[in-house]
Formats: C-alpha cells, sequence, structure tokens
C-alpha cells in the first residue's frame, strides 16, 4: 500500500513507538500524578500567624493569601498531599 494510503495517525504512532524514551519515565521516574487536598481559611489580621502556624503543624502549605469580605480579614488557600 503506497505510503500516502495509509492514515496519517496511524503513520505518526508507528514513528513514535521508535523513539527513545525522554524526561522523567527514561529516567526511571514514577509518572504517578501527585493528588492534593485543598482548605481555604479565614484569617484575622491580629492572628495571622498562629493560625497558619497551627494549620502547618497539620501538614498544610500556604498556597495563597488574598483579601477577605472586609479589612479585618484575609482568606488563606492551602494544600496538603491526600494519604
Amino acid at each position: 500500500m503506497p505510503a500516502s494510503l495509509i492514515p496519517r495517525r496511524a503513520t505518526q504512532q508507528t514513528a513514535s513507538a521508535d523513539r527513545p524514551k525522554r524526561g522523567p519515565a527514561a529516567a526511571g521516574y514514577s509518572l504517578a500524578m501527585t493528588k492534593w487536598e485543598y482548605a481555604t481559611v479565614p484569617l484575622l489580621v491580629h492572628a495571622t500567624k498562629q493560625i497558619l502556624d497551627q494549620w502547618g503543624e497539620d501538614g498544610w502549605e500556604l498556597v495563597q493569601v488574598v483579601p477577605g469580605p472586609n479589612t479585618e480579614q484575609l482568606v488563606a488557600y492551602l494544600k496538603r498531599e491526600k494519604s
């Protein structure tokens, strides 16, 4: 069968199968994706450090802090790896 009649997708799959592996898989690393859980926490301006320290002790990592609904409040976004 002439190459022009072979579907393009089949040709690409064959060509990619012949290529050497690159990236993390070639180095022997696992390609498993990390699963995360997230929390949204109101922060009081006068107790921000204490609140964040407590969540940090529980394994949460701070991602971002944004303004809250009023000037005395902030909102923290946190994440930690699912167990």
